[in-house]
């Protein structure tokens, strides 16, 4: 299983045309800025239903409302994808390669 809990769409590049490592890593520097925000998002969302949990095991009934949510989940996104460093960078780029590269290989 992989550390990346996200949903990538491949759907617009052609996996067939990638042939050399340039072209994989240079596909997967353009889908960076997308996966830097999904990644975050879900690290918003794991965080905002443990803060719920918290909450209601603290005895507090107020819970955030689906807007609050989602703003949360946005920004979180938003942040994670302005602050990663460049290791994050790095792992999250050669997750993508791999995916490309498994995607063009069923493909074939």
């Amino acid at each position: 299983m992989s550390k990346f809990q996200i949903d990538i769409d491949f759907s617009n590049i052609d996996v067939n045309a990638l042939e050399t490592d340039e072209d994989f890593h240079r596909e997967a520097k353009a889908l960076l800025p997308q996966a830097l925000q999904k990644l975050g998002e879900s690290i918003g969302e794991k965080t905002w239903e443990e803060l719920q949990k918290n909450l209601q095991q603290a005895g507090s009934k107020a819970k955030g409302s689906q807007l609050e949510k989602r703003k949360f989940i946005q920004e979180t996104g938003r942040t994670y994808q302005r602050r990663a460093s460049s290791r994050e960078k790095q792992e999250l780029e050669d997750y993508l390669v791999e995916e490309l590269r498994t995607l063009q290989n069923q493909t074939r």
